[in-house]
């Protein structure tokens, strides 16, 4: 008996040696800049998991998620770890192809506590399953040249007091200088659609599926009627985000702000325009407004075929202080994860931004931005709504009469 005994525990033993050394190959599917995050850690994931390899798949961020909508459909393609930023986030929970990480073996309702309160809410389907775990957000902030302020002789308090104060700001810095405001009027209707929210609302839907745009939304009023002064007045550069002429706007100076998320000094810094480091300076968005402008997820495809170890991996980069530190030193991606906001390097200034203690700024307005309920169909109503203000930019379509438009287009395709 104790010979067969010990031969029992021998072949257990061999086994567990052998699981151990088991060799396995998980697929990540990511975007620009998340990509050169994930990049940057993989040395230390691979000292703690030798056998464990990450292979990463990235694509441009409007090819990663068509993608991953055509695999999530067809369930063919897909990753063990998917990337979703927030824009997607609402229609990738309702289409119900991700697991739902408040139940075992995740259980991460234990953990939701670790992270920003707003970015918690973001990746909570309308049915209250959490699809994907945060890993960097994107507290809403204001960019600007102080050197073209300077010459301009323009009080940077004047870009965000108010509204009102930002576009007469903008006309003193274009006549005075020959600089745009900023890159696109759109982008005003970006900001103002995002802050002033109500408790239980979404930017374009309520927390019963109401509809909010209309021409009797004070909102998106507001928002049109801004974003319209600022085109009519000349103040804007008429350049669209992300393209080439957006990036030579950065490098010569030509555009004096820019409203995005905290990543944008990043991603300046590291390849848009490095050359105007010590430049900028940031504020926070006008008139007390607080809004989350961006941020990305990791959620797992119930079809996947590693999701053990898919979720020690998202486990690896939203929970580890250090590798959420490194993401942000590296890249800019401001970090979900409570305690690594708490790190030291917050209250040190940013080289890049004149040496200026941004970080701290940006902790608290992340720390007020207010949760938001997603829906799974802001992309439908946030591609709509956009291309009716580009009819009230460039055609000069009356604006109750888009937003009258844009309601009925909504509803329409909602049902």
């Amino acid at each position: 008996m104790k010979k067969i005994a010990m031969f029992a525990l021998v072949t257990a033993l061999l086994a567990g040696t052998a699981s151990a050394q088991e060799k396995v190959t998980i697929t990540v599917a990511a975007f620009p800049s998340l990509d050169t995050s994930i990049k940057a850690v993989l040395p230390a994931w691979n000292k703690l998991h030798p056998n464990i390899t990450i292979k990463l798949v990235a694509q441009e961020f409007a090819d990663h998620h068509n993608a991953m909508t055509t695999a999530l459909a067809t369930g063919q393609g897909l990753p063990d770890v998917m990337a979703v930023e927030i824009g997607y986030v609402g229609k990738f929970a309702e289409g119900k192809g991700l697991e739902d990480m408040n139940k075992a073996p995740y259980n991460a309702a234990q953990y939701k506590k670790l992270f920003t309160p707003f970015t918690v809410a973001q990746a909570t389907s309308a049915d209250k399953r959490f699809i994907a775990m945060p890993t960097d957000i994107g507290p809403g902030t204001l960019l600007y040249r102080k050197d073209v302020l300077d010459k301009a002789g323009v009080d940077p308090a004047q870009l965000n007091k108010s509204w009102e104060s930002y576009i007469a700001a903008g006309k003193v810095i274009k006549a005075k200088t020959g600089a745009s405001l900023i890159n696109t009027a759109q982008s005003i209707y970006g900001v103002v659609s995002r802050t002033s929210l109500k408790a239980g609302e979404g930017i374009y839907f309520d927390s019963k599926n109401n509809l909010l745009v209309g021409p009797d939304n004070a909102r998106f009023l507001r928002a049109f009627t801004l974003a319209k002064q600022v085109r009519t007045e000349g103040l804007d550069a008429k350049i669209g985000e992300w393209s080439n002429e957006w990036y030579d706007a950065f490098k010569k100076g030509t555009v004096a702000s820019q409203f995005s998320g905290a990543w944008l000094t990043g991603a300046l810094e590291s390849y848009m325009a490095p050359n105007t480091k010590g430049l900028w300076r940031v504020e926070n968005l006008p008139e007390g407004g607080y809004a989350s402008w961006g941020g990305s997820f990791y959620a797992i495809p119930t079809a996947a075929k590693n999701k053990q170890w898919a979720w020690e991996f998202i486990k690896f980069m939203t929970m580890d202080k250090s590798q959420q530190l490194a993401a942000f030193t590296i890249n800019g991606a401001f970090p979900a994860l409570l305690t690594a906001q708490n790190d030291n390097i917050f209250s040190k200034g940013v080289p890049f931004l004149g040496d200026q203690k941004a970080r701290v700024l940006w902790r608290d307005a992340a720390r007020k931005t207010q949760p938001i309920d997603v829906n799974k169909y802001d992309s439908v109503a946030d591609q709509i709504v956009n291309t009716e203000l580009t009819n009230v930019l460039e055609q000069g379509k009356d604006i109750k009469q888009a937003l009258t438009d844009a309601r009925t287009q909504i509803l329409r395709r909602a049902r």
